[in-house]
């Protein structure tokens, strides 16, 4: 198998087919694989690339495709559900982890593989994509620039662009569940949206609240910083309507309202057109404050979220590939060093 060749599980989801198409840019050769054959075949006649119908529940199946390649990437989410069958697969054949993921429990269910992972001579990184490469550079930017920070915000929004069915059926999966936050080094549950703040992005300024993205997990795995909170773009009205939430946590959690959320979410568009995309952009601004008032900030302008994601994931797997990794589980930055979101074309970042 050349060196050059990964397998690409959930291939023939939104972003997954989106990363296939651009593998070839990136002098790669993806192996397509997810359970859905016809949509699987439809894609390997379209682009070339050989295919493999496996469930996640075959072990042996799974086992013997992974075999094949050094890489895989993951991209079938809600990940609560996938990633650790892959993982523990991984661990069994060898082969380098990486997902797409930015579900904070799914960061540390891989951290606990650190040491087995570590003893096999893999790498697994969790959150290759939007979630949470560019946010995960931006907290170890700022450590960086404050060595002795205790705080540390993140914020990020996008102008233009619209969910994909994955990203919409993982945010349906966590209805009712409130928000999360780092505290003293600690994950805290907290009701979503319990603080809310205006961002100048630079572009925009724009309103965002408290939600419990991946860098509660990552950005202090990555940086140490005991205090971390993450902020995403939202209409003020919006913000307004959560603080009832708790009110109606309970309805949200039923498997009744999930599935009818699900459903709703499977009548709209996969996700957006390649024009939206190629017009959307996504801004991300992060701030770290030390015990003495001290802070420092940053903001950075990026392409559009899941053209991100494509693009950093099909990066990261290629410096695997060419055996630039670290053992264990790692985040993005701690690996590859704070300027890697840099090496994604059409990101700028500004001191503020």
């Amino acid at each position: 198998m050349q060196n050059n060749t990964f397998l690409l599980y959930g291939a023939n989801g939104y972003t997954g087919q989106l990363i296939a198409r651009m593998a070839a840019d990136h002098g790669l050769q993806p192996i397509l694989a997810g359970r859905n054959e016809a949509a699987l075949s439809k894609l390997s006649d379209e682009l070339g690339y050989p295919y493999r119908v496996i469930d996640l529940s075959d072990t042996k199946a799974l086992e013997a495709t992974l075999l094949e390649v050094p890489v895989v990437l993951h991209a079938a989410g809600p990940f609560q559900f996938t990633a650790r069958k892959m993982i523990e697969a991984c661990l069994v054949t060898h082969t380098h982890y990486l997902d797409i993921t930015g579900e904070i429990g799914v960061f540390e269910m891989a951290k606990k593989y650190h040491a087995q992972a570590a003893d096999v001579g893999i790498m697994v990184m969790p959150g290759v994509g939007f979630d949470v490469v560019p946010t995960d550079c931006t907290a170890l930017y700022l450590k960086n620039q404050l060595p002795n920070a205790t705080h540390l915000q993140l914020a990020f929004a996008t102008l233009g662009g619209k969910l994909s069915h994955g990203t919409a059926t993982t945010m349906a999966e966590g209805l009712g569940e409130g928000g999360a936050v780092r505290e003293n080094g600690k994950i805290v549950r907290k009701p979503l949206g319990h603080k809310g703040q205006w961002i100048d992005f630079g572009v925009k300024k724009m309103f965002v609240m408290c939600i419990p993205w991946g860098d509660v997990s990552t950005a202090y795995s990555t940086t140490g910083i005991p205090n971390i909170e993450t902020y995403t773009g939202v209409a003020p009205k919006t913000f307004k309507l959560l603080k009832w939430q708790f009110l109606y946590n309970w309805l949200l959690r039923t498997s009744f309202i999930r599935n009818r959320a699900k459903q709703q979410i499977k009548q709209k568009p996969a996700g957006p057109s390649d024009d939206m995309r190629s017009k959307a952009m996504s801004l991300v601004w992060g701030e770290v404050k030390n015990k003495a008032g001290e802070t420092r900030s940053v903001r950075m302008r990026c392409p559009e979220g899941y053209t991100l994601t494509a693009i950093s994931s099909l990066l990261i797997t290629r410096k695997v590939l060419e055996g630039n990794f670290k053992t264990g589980y790692q985040t993005p930055a701690g690996a590859y060093g704070a300027d890697l979101v840099l090496e994604i074309p059409g990101v700028t970042r500004e001191d503020l």
